[in-house]
């Protein structure tokens, strides 16, 4: 996770340049508030089948509002670790966290944790999804593992040949676990670009093939059946610090054709840590110091976030919530953006 905490740390500084070729700029001025900020990196979004809206954060735990108040769950709560990172709930009501020391399961009034005595080699947990037919799949900075409940397994994932250089510290780092429409799981890795698996075989998309990095951080398919893959600036774990440049952003997979969005220089200059689609197909793209786009289909428009966002989610409500490095942000039904901190606002 350093990797993660060090660039990060590093984006915080670099400012913003929304002037982007055939992008729609919103220019709605930002609300300040001076309160306390949810937390320094809010990495995850997450609103439960009962309306209430959770926050992982790096370093204050657990967060949830529910539509009154906020409150905090830490590992004086019983959670393992204050580094959340995935959130998602099963069909009982119960949310399956990931930490920065394994799987914990919260069902409302206990956390349940799950790590090395249960099976998981590694315990920096960065993505957890629960698939169609009911499997766990936890990614970690140590590969993936599938998991029954009680206990794991791993999950080998053959090494494609990438013609970029790997750094040991990211080998086997596992961004994300998602899965499509046909009920194929994709898997990013960091260096080793995504991974396709239907059931029996693995089919691998890399750089060479049109990706702009290895460094894959997000997938997401969108109503076309088209696959879009967010990806940090490819060769950013060189070694060499000299040789960490070239491009990264946004790429699209489009039967077996991959191209991308040259002339959006905000999308394909930048590093992107999530890809969402909303209820009205829409896709969104964070970046990090470009703010965030949207994609209808037809245009891009850009938000003017001032932080680099890692996590989208859309509220039953309608409202836009962005949690990223620095904070948390709202956009509203009317587009306003606003900073929520500990003290709101909330409504």
């Amino acid at each position: 996770m350093k990797y993660l905490f060090l660039f990060l740390v590093a984006t915080l500084s670099i400012g913003c340049n929304s002037q982007e070729k055939k992008a729609n700029d919103v220019t709605q001025p930002v609300q300040e508030n001076p309160a306390p900020q949810i937390g320094q990196y809010v990495v995850k979004v997450f609103e439960d089948s009962k309306g209430n809206l959770w926050f992982s954060t790096l370093e204050k735990g657990l967060a949830r509002y529910d539509g009154e108040r906020l409150h905090y769950f830490t590992t004086n709560d019983g959670l393992p670790s204050n580094r959340l990172t995935g959130i998602t709930e099963d069909e009982k009501g119960n949310l399956w966290l990931g930490t920065g020391l394994g799987v914990s399961k919260f069902d409302g009034k206990t956390f349940t944790n799950y790590a090395e005595k249960e099976g998981l080699l590694n315990t920096m947990v960065s993505t957890v999804l629960i698939d169609s037919k009911g499997t766990f799949w936890i990614g970690t900075w140590g590969g993936v593992f599938t998991f029954n409940g009680s206990t794991f397994k791993p999950f080998p994932i053959p090494l494609p040949t990438v013609d970029t250089p790997i750094n040991k510290d990211t080998l086997n780092w596992v961004t994300q676990i998602t899965e499509d429409s046909q009920g194929n799981i994709w898997i990013a890795r960091d260096g080793h670009g995504a991974s396709k698996y239907n059931g029996n075989t693995f089919i691998h998309f890399l750089k060479k093939d049109g990706l702009y990095s290895n460094n894959v951080t997000e997938i997401q398919e969108d109503n076309q059946g088209r696959f879009w893959f967010g990806t940090r600036v490819a060769e950013k774990d060189n070694p060499d610090p000299s040789k960490r440049s070239g491009p990264g952003g946004i790429s699209i997979l489009n039967g077996k054709e991959i191209s991308n969005f040259p002339e959006i220089k905000g999308i394909n200059t930048n590093d992107v840590y999530e890809i969402y689609r909303d209820d009205a197909d829409h896709i969104w793209l964070s970046t990090i110091n470009n703010g965030v786009y949207t994609y209808d289909g037809d245009t891009f428009k850009n938000y003017n976030i001032p932080i680099p966002i890692m996590s989208i989610t859309k509220d039953k409500k309608g409202n836009f919530w962005l949690g990223g490095a620095g904070g948390l942000y709202k956009i509203n039904t009317k587009g306003a953006i606003i900073n929520v901190t500990q003290s709101g606002p909330w409504k």
